[in-house]
């Protein structure tokens, strides 16, 4: 049975389907999601997700806002909701990582380390491969099957 409840994280989404970034406070969540929204992504939910049967919503009272550190608090756009495919934990990230699954989610999960250059644009191709629309030869997702329909 799938996680269901409220998360300490963030969750963007492209396309209808969610990325949940995962870590501790001071991680890069926040600011990971800011630099995939201007990647075209959508913020669903900054500091706690709500989870159920898959879907990410943010918490009522929190929903639009994000936590711009050194800036304050700010409300952007957001969709209200948002098909999770993939998890992304926020840590040192290996090389040549083995596929991975999330059990709490029964997702694809990746680690990266979120203050490097190009952790948007590797997050962006995770979630292009989760969903089946990208293909790699080794690594995180030569072995996943397929879990999200793409849009």
């Amino acid at each position: 049975m799938a996680f269901a409840g409220q998360i300490h994280g963030s969750c963007v989404a492209r396309d209808g389907a969610g990325v949940l970034l995962l870590g501790p406070s001071g991680s890069g969540k926040s600011d990971l999601a800011l630099r995939l929204i201007d990647r075209g992504f959508v913020l669903v939910a900054d500091d706690r997700v709500e989870i159920a049967a898959g879907i990410a919503r943010p918490p009522p009272e929190l929903a639009g806002l994000i936590e711009i550190r050194g800036l304050g608090i700010a409300r952007l756009s957001h969709a209200p909701d948002a098909r999770l495919a993939l998890v992304v934990e926020l840590g040192a990230a290996e090389r040549l990582p083995a596929p991975a699954d999330d059990a709490r989610f029964v997702l694809p999960r990746i680690t990266l380390d979120a203050r490097t250059a190009s952790a948007a644009q590797r997050v962006a191709l995770a979630l292009e491969a989760a969903c089946e629309r990208m293909i790699f030869v080794a690594g995180a997702f030569t072995a996943h099957e397929r879990r999200v329909a793409p849009p």
